[in-house]
């Protein structure tokens, strides 16, 4: 019987592991091992990139990737792991519950934004998390032009000044204006329990910021977080009111809640703790990638974060140790050292840094550019070509 490995998720992890996988098998002649991608939906969708309009095209299609490689696509939401049995149960698309067994699975299914249970939440609350959830974003800003004029009509409040709450709050006021026009009297406002701009983002990149937050005016309220939202609005922990059509949520994201059903070890943000080779600590059958991984990318006491930078290296080496292991050879071992951040700020720029303590390398419109490339570009999977596909799925290469 066809041994499978089983890859959950369809996102920068799920697809590199995916590819990773199916190269090794490849190289070695081996067609009695398959490699299954679940996920919800065939494309992988480009999450940095919510913030901006047109959010519908921020996605890359899997079909004919997949196809070509010779990985097989089961379209679905996982529900259920079963690690014992070896088994994972989803529901397709019509509803309909199903279930697949694995040899090696790899659990590449993201991460997701923990929206507060504040009153007013469901109606009035935005964020910029899913592509429904950035879709409704813009659609609701586009209706602004059907509002008369008044002080929230003209605001936006961006709850969390991480890098989603900043890449969010300097796109703000470009769109405001091209929407609303350049007259109107933007404010764009971010709120974050920090005692100072980014102050979780370190020293390195905080002068760039507070330098595009100024130009760009968008005000900072430091120490202070939201408490209640409604249509007019929000309200602050200190009881200060901020009139408000559009408060958009970017704090708090967790790993997928897949990771709960292993008995495993995880951290805060609910992420498994994985080996060297990507094995989740206490589970010969399960290797975790992307945002479910907590891996140790070098000798100095750092770990992945959740990014696409992360996801895609852990992919490849994810996959390739999972066929590594069914045919008996040597694993991999993840290593990234190397780590840099591009932000984006609007239209004032971008600032991009290398270093766990972000040694600033590029300012303003030269940092743009790399993001720029960096979005359009880099991170999209390759083209449905086998052999291009599969060299690219390399774990050897280097990302960033």
């Amino acid at each position: 019987m066809k041994q499978r490995i089983l890859i959950v998720g369809g996102g920068f992890a799920g697809v590199w592991s995916a590819l990773s996988a199916m190269r090794l098998l490849d190289q070695h002649g081996r067609t009695d091992i398959g490699v299954t991608m679940l996920a919800p939906q065939p494309e992988l969708r480009i999450r940095p990139r919510f913030y901006e309009p047109n959010v519908q095209s921020m996605k890359a299609p899997l079909t004919e990737l997949l196809a070509a490689v010779g990985v097989e696509f089961v379209q679905g939401t996982a529900e259920g792991i079963d690690a014992p049995r070896q088994q994972v149960s989803y529901r397709d698309a019509a509803g309909k519950p199903g279930s697949l067994s694995y040899d090696r699975l790899v659990l590449a299914s993201g991460s997701r934004l923990m929206r507060p249970a504040l009153e007013g939440m469901e109606a009035h609350l935005f964020d910029v998390d899913e592509i429904e959830q950035a879709v409704r974003l813009e659609q609701h800003l586009a209706s602004l032009a059907e509002r008369p004029p008044s002080t929230a009509r003209n605001t936006v409040v961006v709850a969390g000044g991480g890098f989603t709450g900043i890449e969010t709050a300097t796109e703000m006021p470009a769109r405001l204006r091209a929407l609303l026009g350049d007259d109107a009297a933007i404010r764009v406002v971010v709120v974050d329990r920090g005692e100072e701009i980014a102050a979780a983002l370190g020293d390195g990149i905080r002068p760039a910021i507070s330098e595009a937050s100024r130009e760009l005016g968008i005000e900072w309220c430091l120490g202070r977080m939201v408490v209640a939202v409604d249509a007019n609005g929000v309200t602050l922990d200190d009881g200060q009111r901020i009139a408000s059509h559009t408060v958009i949520w970017t704090v708090g994201f967790r790993a997928s809640a897949l990771t709960e059903q292993i008995n495993a070890p995880r951290d805060h943000q609910g992420r498994l703790q994985v080996d060297s080779q990507l094995k989740v600590q206490g589970q010969p059958a399960i290797f975790a990638a992307g945002d479910t991984a907590r891996a140790a990318t070098d000798d100095v006491g750092n770990f992945s974060v959740m990014s696409c930078q992360h996801a895609i290296a852990l992919g490849r080496h994810a996959g390739n140790n999972a066929a590594a292991e069914l045919i008996g050879i040597a694993a991999t071992h993840y290593s990234q050292p190397k780590y840099v951040t591009c932000l984006d700020l609007g239209a004032w720029g971008a600032v991009y840094s290398e270093g766990w303590d972000r040694q600033v390398k590029l300012i303003g419109s030269e940092a743009k550019t790399l993001k720029q490339q960096i979005n359009s570009l880099w991170i999209y999977p390759p083209v449905a070509d086998r052999a291009i596909a599969l060299a690219a799925a390399d774990p050897a290469i280097p990302v960033a």
